[in-house]
């Protein structure tokens, strides 16, 4: 029957509250005061997509049932992309083209991101940070508290449990005091 199509699955329900959670975590007003993001739209979206990022390189090296949930979770991030510039007006054809270059600033961000995670130094992701969140133009330590933050970040993630994750169940690390010891 037609009427599957308009439940709610429990793994939708996951989806999107994960999904809240990483919206939540990406306008904490210490990502805008602390490490001096910008408070704009392409800030809120750097963040976003930062997290997002995050949570999905997590998801990826678990189980089929992970993967699928990061599948998930991604294609929950392009339905908010997409609402998001609705509500800010543009128009049906223009959607679209713009939803392509979402996409491409998205998997150009995660490969960057994945990279320089990999690096043996803070360098590269410091320098991917000041090129992507703060267009080029980091205030003093802004770029290096953002890449601190985000390397704990990334191993919290990497310790949490698969089946809590499938439970919707998501810490992040409180941006607060990772900005507070970076400062010390």
């Amino acid at each position: 029957m037609i009427l599957h199509l308009f439940r709610r699955t429990p793994r939708a329900a996951t989806i999107a509250s994960l999904y809240g959670m990483i919206v939540a975590q990406a306008r904490s007003p210490a990502f805008y005061e602390g490490y001096a993001v910008p408070d704009t739209v392409d800030g809120r979206f750097e963040m976003v997509t930062l997290h997002t990022v995050l949570l999905l390189s997590r998801l990826e090296i678990g189980p089929a049932d992970l993967r699928r949930l990061g599948q998930g979770l991604f294609d929950a991030f392009c339905r908010d992309m997409d609402a998001s510039m609705r509500e800010m007006g543009v128009g049906d054809l223009a959607v679209p083209r713009k939803m392509r270059r979402i996409g491409e600033a998205f998997y150009g961000r995660q490969a960057a991101y994945r990279e320089a995670l990999a690096a043996a130094t803070d360098a590269p992701l410091v320098a991917s940070l000041n090129r992507n969140v703060y267009a080029g133009a980091a205030p003093e330590r802004a770029a290096e508290r953002l890449a601190r933050y985000i390397r704990e970040t990334a191993a919290a993630l990497a310790a949490q449990d698969g089946a809590a994750l499938l439970r919707a169940e998501l810490r992040f690390p409180d941006p607060d005091r990772i900005a507070r010891a970076a400062l010390a």
